[in-house]
């Protein structure tokens, strides 16, 4: 089978649950410990591209860090427990909270994580990582969309015209 579909795959533990890429969390962990990994050795021990934190001061990267930080946990905490806090009786597209703002909420938690770290230390090598992280995230983000408009067609389609992938709108939509 070319994908993981929860409604026919009785391996998945969550039946309400569309699928998602087979190499998803691995690759977050990889990516992740790639990230950390750099921009500790970046920050503390090597320096080699840490230098524009000579031209940016720490009361401007301390508050950005904070702030993304912030809103990082927020979209983490809420859409984790959205959509595996509780099993859904009648699965469907979720709207709800941080899901009628924007679709990937967790995906952008993760982004805003490593920009509250870049904050911190200006690291242009883990800068590179993240620019690979923003890159697969939008990769498995695509083809779980994929395995959404197989499970819940037309509604997951209206979802995504009415809901921005990655950015917030600031007004709503006219239709």
């Amino acid at each position: 089978m070319a994908h993981r579909n929860a409604q026919k795959d009785p391996q998945l533990p969550r039946s309400d649950l569309a699928g998602e890429h087979k190499y998803g969390d691995a690759g977050q962990l990889v990516i992740a410990a790639m990230f950390v990994l750099t921009w500790i050795c970046d920050t503390f021990i090597l320096k080699y591209t840490t230098f524009l934190n000579q031209h940016v001061p720490n009361a401007i990267r301390l508050p950005l860090g904070i702030v993304f930080f912030s809103v990082s946990a927020f979209l983490a905490s809420k859409g984790l427990y959205i959509v595996f806090g509780e099993k859904r009786e009648n699965p469907g597209v979720i709207r709800k909270s941080v899901f009628g703002v924007i679709r990937h909420p967790i995906y952008l938690s993760e982004i805003l994580l490593y920009l509250g770290l870049l904050m911190l230390s200006l690291s242009l090598a883990a800068t590179l990582i993240l620019g690979i992280a923003i890159f697969f995230l939008q990769h498995i983000a695509k083809y779980e969309e994929k395995l959404c408009l197989v499970r819940y067609g037309e509604e997951y389609n209206r979802y995504i015209r009415d809901v921005p992938m990655w950015v917030p709108r600031l007004w709503k939509r006219q239709r």
